[in-house]
């Protein structure tokens, strides 16, 4: 009988041994999958009109855009926190329609909105109309995790966010010599009633990133269309329209707003993903369908809660691009790209 016992102990020793170590040596939990897409705007930018110096320019800054956020997901950064840096990187770079590049309305000021979603919590919060927040992107933030709201606007952001000690510029500081031209540009060829106005160029940045702990953000930034009314806003700070996150989808959406507004493309996107289409169908079946027949112009970009990206526009070009777990920025501009 000892003996017996005494088998019977080593055989369990070895049980819980192989257990705590197994053959291939301590168990280690394989690392979570990251993802970043990101856009800076869709329209009608041809490599006839769009110079090799300009394309590299454009190339490089979504480039170092995406190794940024990269390295803060790889280092444990929320998703959340990922696309609000993403933003604001773009949001201070003037080859962008956001924040210091962004575009003037008819009265020649610059009118900036932005929202953020994210897709663990469902909130999202938004700013729209503001002047002189320099980070619309934060403002948004602020909003959805410091009130009960949803959508601040015009004055009351801007106090608001002045209160919760984010940056105030002068509304200078969003002036730029080239965003002018266009304006001097838009509002000749309305005078001469040719067509090619506001609606041929959309810009906007946007941001959709997975994190190691697997939960999705969304965001948008934009100053709008060029020569809009005083006062117009578009799908950007709207949540469901420009952007939309969930616990298995993140959309932020660029091009003609009102048409993104009416048809609530992101969260279009994302019903369609959760009753069972793929992320790149759901937006394939929404950017090409829903929003081409109805004559909107623009694109979106994707990523589902596995960190399959979409990348999707109706328009000559977008610029785009994203980073998955292999950590290698791809970034692309044209349509044929």
């Amino acid at each position: 009988m000892a003996r017996l016992i005494s088998h019977s102990i080593v055989l369990i020793g070895l049980v819980l041994i192989a257990c705590e170590v197994p053959a291939g040596g301590p168990e280690v939990e394989a690392p979570g999958t990251v993802a970043l897409v990101i856009h800076g705007g869709a329209g009608g930018m041809q490599r006839s009109t769009l110079s090799p110096e300009r394309q590299a320019e454009y190339r490089h800054a979504l480039e170092t855009t995406l190794r940024a956020g990269y390295e803060l997901l790889r280092a444990g950064s929320s998703s959340l926190d990922v696309v609000e840096a993403t933003i604001r990187r773009m949001e201070d770079d003037p080859l962008f329609n956001a924040g210091r590049g962004a575009v003037f309305t008819a009265e020649g000021k610059n009118e900036l909105d932005a929202s953020i979603m994210d897709g663990a919590s469902t909130l999202g919060g938004a700013v729209a109309g503001v002047t002189t927040v320099r980070h619309p992107i934060s403002a948004a933030r602020a909003v959805m995790e410091r009130t009960e709201h949803v959508l601040l606007a015009g004055a009351g952001a801007e106090a608001f966010a002045e209160a919760e000690g984010l940056e105030i510029v002068d509304p200078k500081y969003f002036w730029t010599e080239a965003r002018w031209e266009s304006l001097q540009r838009a509002q000749e060829r309305e005078r001469a009633a040719q067509p090619g106005g506001a609606a041929a160029a959309f810009g906007t940045v946007g941001a959709v990133a997975l994190d190691l702990d697997g939960r999705v953000a969304a965001g948008t930034s934009t100053g709008g269309m060029t020569n809009k009314r005083h006062g117009r806003i578009g799908d950007s700070p709207i949540i469901g329209a420009g952007t939309y996150a969930s616990a298995g989808c993140g959309v932020s959406g660029t091009g003609h707003g009102e048409y993104f507004i009416r048809f609530a493309v992101a969260f279009d996107i994302c019903s369609r993903h959760a009753r069972g289409a793929t992320i790149q169908e759901a937006a394939d079946q929404v950017v090409h369908g829903v929003l081409a027949e109805a004559g909107g112009a623009g694109g979106i970009i994707a990523l589902d809660g596995g960190g399959v990206p979409a990348l999707v526009f109706n328009t000559e070009a977008m610029y785009r691009g994203h980073v998955l777990a292999d950590g290698e920025p791809r970034v692309a501009i044209f349509n044929d790209e």
